[in-house]
């Protein structure tokens, strides 16, 4: 092992750098599409009926806090050590990132705007698809961008019930072979993952957000008061 190139991966990973990136990729991402499609109509249900946004909260920041070790060793019983097992709690993670995102997005809407919009005839389901949520587009890419990051980084818990932890199990075959190389090649790509889909999300809000500024401190000023603000803000307000 002693001459084995950097991107050489040890035969009992059974994949290749590239087979690894991909089952890294679909470990990480999978979950937070669950999540997404999960989060909209619970995000929904929470605006429309504000009575059950903190119990929502509740439960999944209480998921959330429950260590992903303390999952797999819940879940072996029923999914054994597969990649369901290490997908299911990062859906239950990204609830928490995703759920307020949509809700605190939905909510930054401004009442005129649905007003106007009731005015006109648009049903309560045309008005959250048309109106709602692309106005909450910036809010919810900002909780995307954050519950994909952490995906990307929480994939490599998954090394802990066998080689279900794609990039991260070359971090226990760096110790086991004693080849540094190893763990600098997880960590680095696992952190070039992380960078390249977050400018992916970023483009993807730029185009299903033309009518926000480009450029300038003036672009700046406005991802941030969308990505930023509308998300601190209720969390503020229930903490209260």
């Amino acid at each position: 092992m002693s001459g084995a190139g950097f991107f050489d991966i040890p035969s009992d990973l059974q994949h290749s750098y590239l087979g690894l990136v991909g089952v890294h990729l679909q470990e990480a991402l999978i979950p937070v599409a669950i999540g997404l499609a999960v989060a909209l109509p619970l995000g929904q249900l929470c605006v429309r009926f504000s009575w059950l946004y903190p119990p929502v909260l509740w439960v999944t920041t209480v998921l959330y806090a429950i260590p992903s070790l303390a999952f797999f060793v819940f879940l072996i019983d029923y999914t054994g050590a597969t990649r369901t097992t290490v997908m299911i709690p990062l859906t239950v993670y990204s609830l928490v990132v995703l759920v307020p995102a949509i809700v605190d997005g939905v909510r930054s809407v401004p009442q005129e705007t649905l007003s106007a919009a009731t005015a006109m005839g648009i049903g309560p389901v045309q008005r959250y698809l048309k109106v709602q949520l692309p106005i909450a587009v910036p809010a919810i890419v900002a909780g995307l961008r954050v519950a994909v990051a952490s995906g990307i980084s929480l994939v490599s818990v998954g090394a802990l019930i066998g080689n279900q932890g794609a990039l991260g199990n070359l971090l226990q075959d760096a110790s086991l072979y004693h080849r540094t190389n190893l763990a600098v090649n997880s960590v680095v790509t696992t952190a070039a993952l992380a960078v390249l889909l977050d400018i992916a999300l970023v483009l993807l809000r730029v185009a299903l957000t033309p009518w926000m500024p480009r450029g300038g401190r003036a672009a700046r000023k406005a991802a941030r008061t969308a990505a930023v603000e509308p998300t601190a803000r209720p969390v503020l307000e229930d903490a209260a």
